[in-house]
C-alpha cells in the first residue's frame, strides 16, 4: 500500500492497491442531485478522478477550483470529477459559492463503495485519501497519485500530462 500520512502521521488506507494497466474498477456515487452515478456514466470518456477528504477544507477547496479552471482547458472527450464523503447536499452547496462549473461532484457517502475498490478509505478517519486516477476511454487506470501527504496538493502538471496524452 501507498504510505500516506496526514499531519505527518501514518494512516492504514483500506482496499486493493490498484496499479497503472488494471481495469477501473466500476462504482456507485451519488450526484448532487441524489442521482445514482456509475462508471458507465463516462463511457467514452477520458476520466480524471480527483479524490478528496473533504470540500470543506482548505486543501480540498483549493485543489478543486484549480482543476475547475485547468477543465476548461480540456477537450469534451475528458470529463474531471472529485469524489469525497461529503454529503451531497455540502457539495452542491460549496459548489455553487465556490462557482464550481466544470468539475462534477461526486459522493461515496453512502457505503464508501468507491473508497474500497480504490483502495482509497483511510481507515482511522473514514475520510478518503488525497488521490488521482486518469481512466482511459476502455476503462484502463492509466495514472495513479497517492499524495503522500494528504494535507497537500498533488501534482497537478503530471495528471494533466497524463491525461493529454490519453486525448
Amino acid at each position: 500500500m501507498p504510505n500516506v500520512t496526514f499531519k505527518g502521521n501514518p494512516v492504514t488506507l483500506v482496499g486493493p492497491e490498484l496499479k497503472v494497466g488494471d481495469a477501473a474498477p466500476d462504482f456507485s456515487l451519488v450526484d448532487n442531485a441524489l442521482s445514482p452515478v456509475n462508471l458507465a456514466t463516462y463511457a467514452g470518456k477520458v476520466k480524471i478522478i480527483s479524490v478528496v477528504p473533504s470540500l470543506d477544507t482548505p486543501v480540498c477547496d483549493t485543489e478543486t477550483r484549480r482543476f475547475n479552471q485547468e477543465a476548461a482547458g480540456l477537450p469534451q472527450e475528458a470529463v474531471l470529477l472529485t469524489v469525497s464523503v461529503d454529503l451531497p447536499f455540502a457539495q452542491k452547496r460549496w459548489c455553487g459559492a465556490a462557482g464550481i462549473d466544470r468539475v462534477i461532484t461526486l459522493s461515496d457517502y453512502r457505503d464508501r463503495s468507491f473508497g474500497q475498490a480504490y483502495g482509497v478509505v483511510i481507515d482511522e478517519l473514514k475520510l478518503l485519501s488525497r488521490s488521482i486516477f486518469v481512466i482511459d476511454r476502455d476503462n484502463t487506470i492509466r495514472y495513479i497519485q497517492h499524495v503522500p501527504e494528504i494535507t497537500q496538493e498533488p501534482d497537478y502538471a503530471a495528471v494533466l500530462a497524463a491525461a493529454r496524452q490519453l486525448l
